[in-house]
């Protein structure tokens, strides 16, 4: 799985400060959240400055030099590899000159309806430079900014043609636009140090440079942050249900991240601790599938009563199984990726527990590794429901016919993982566990439901979706 992206914003009311070093402290917070390229833009008085990289963020800015990136206000962005389509020209922030300055935008989401939106576009004499849904939204700003000087209503405009999941900070000038989708599919928040306001897609964001979490962003506001902050909130006649993606809590967001008020730490504590009440183990150790699986197998240890262990030891120097093009390098990858504790696993029946499971292709390597190092039984536990569906808003995690449930039973699974039990989290026990209830959860991918309309043809959309 891929979540593109994470972004950050930040205004300084005290103009002499540079806020380009909090922006990229703040990336550097987020960088679970992308690993392709990293970009930040700020205002320096004059004019907008951006730059950009392919690689993590320390190494696209030099280990934290910010020559040339002078400014009190700004944004920045971390953004996931695709494979394909890893080059420069879709990293981020995007901007574009208008009649009135520049535009600079950065984005997380995915815009379902921006492949329409991009022909529109391109019959209109815009050019693009990426192949990303983000710059679409950039050439609609200057397009309704030409017509509508106003940017708040730019911005209402613009959105109103928007179907999909987005979390964006927009600078024009020296003005600070914050944008979340009417749903909150995608995560953002707001924080304060000072005369510094930020704004992330993780609150990680603000602890690391000493900011404290004040709130949400709501779903469908637009803040303008400037001296001070105005909000403009979608009229409640035109607000749709919620849909905060599930998926944040369950295994993107870093576990000490809040989440819409909730601790993603304690989702996962509760996780593991509903696993162990719904498919309890008769075995000798509960182990994790690390690192995202970590405060779930706790969680199922302390409620059942086993003890907690570590067969596994994670190579935090190789990337995420994902990227890798095939699948015999996806297999590959794993064993580079995780090794095992012989010691810790000979003889022993383990309860291995995992956040999720997508293709099978990573857990049926695991499972035959820790075969290979003396397990003696393997009980699979999994901390959310089987995934029969892609997801559309920004989490490309495999086609319909790559997922493993799409089309398989439980047992069906389990045997072809080669566990001794497999249990999957009940979509009730999730949504009970994450406390986010009365349908304001996105759970497309676990029932096929999706909170937005989806294209007509969705196969054409997902050959070609970035």
């Amino acid at each position: 799985m891929r979540d593109k992206c994470g972004i950050v914003g930040a205004y300084s009311r005290n103009k002499s400060i540079n806020i380009s070093r909090q922006i990229y402290y703040g990336l550097y917070a987020l960088q679970h959240r992308g690993q392709e390229s990293a970009g930040i833009s700020a205002y320096n008085g004059d004019e907008i400055s951006t730059f950009r990289g392919m690689g993590l963020v320390c190494d696209v800015f030099n280990n934290g030099n910010m020559e040339g990136m002078d400014g009190h206000v700004g944004i920045g962005h971390v953004r996931y590899s695709t494979t394909g389509k890893s080059k420069i020209e879709n990293s981020q922030p995007f901007f574009s000159e208008f009649d009135s300055g520049t535009i600079a935008i950065a984005h997380n989401g995915d815009i379902i309806n921006s492949m329409e939106l991009r022909c529109e576009l391109e019959l209109l004499g815009y050019e693009f430079k990426s192949t990303t849904d983000s710059e679409v939204i950039c050439h609609l700003l200057t397009r309704e900014h030409s017509k509508t000087k106003e940017m708040v209503e730019v911005i209402r405009n613009v959105t109103k043609m928007l179907t999909g999941s987005y979390s964006l900070v927009i600078l024009v000038n020296d003005d600070l636009f914050v944008v979340r989708d009417p749903s909150g599919i995608k995560p953002l928040s707001m924080g304060k140090m000072d005369d510094l306001t930020l704004v992330a897609s993780e609150t990680v964001a603000f602890d690391v440079v000493g900011a404290n979490y004040v709130r949400d962003v709501e779903p469908g506001e637009i803040l303008h942050i400037n001296e001070k902050i105005i909000s403009y909130k979608i009229p409640d006649e035109e607000k749709p249900r919620r849909a905060h993606c599930m998926f944040e809590y369950v295994y993107f967001a870093r576990p000490d991240s809040i989440l819409d008020g909730k601790s993603v730490y304690n989702v996962r504590l509760n996780i593991g601790k509903a696993l162990s009440r719904e498919f309890p183990a008769d075995a000798d150790v509960v182990m994790p599938v690390p690192d995202s699986a970590i405060t779930a197998a706790i969680g199922y240890s302390r409620e059942s009563g086993l003890g907690y262990g570590e067969g596994l030891i994670k190579n935090r120097y190789v990337g995420r199984t994902f990227i890798m093009p095939t699948q015999k390098e996806r297999e590959t990858s794993v064993r580079l990726k995780m090794n095992p504790i012989k010691s810790e696993l000979e003889g022993k029946r383990i309860v291995l527990v995992d956040d999720s499971i997508v293709r099978g292709t990573t857990s049926r390597s695991l499972v035959k590794v820790l075969r290979e190092a003396g397990a003696r039984e393997i009980h699979l536990r999994v901390g959310c429901p089987p995934i029969i569906s892609p997801c559309y808003y920004g989490i490309a995690m495999a086609t319909k016919k790559e997922l493993i449930a799409s089309d398989k039973e439980v047992e069906e699974i389990r045997k072809t993982l080669g566990v001794d039990s497999l249990g999957y989290l009940s979509l009730e026990s999730l949504i009970e566990c994450i406390g986010i209830k009365n349908g304001n959860l996105c759970v497309g991918c676990l029932t096929g439901e999706y909170p937005t309309s989806m294209p007509n043809n969705i196969e054409e959309y997902e050959a070609n979706r970035c």
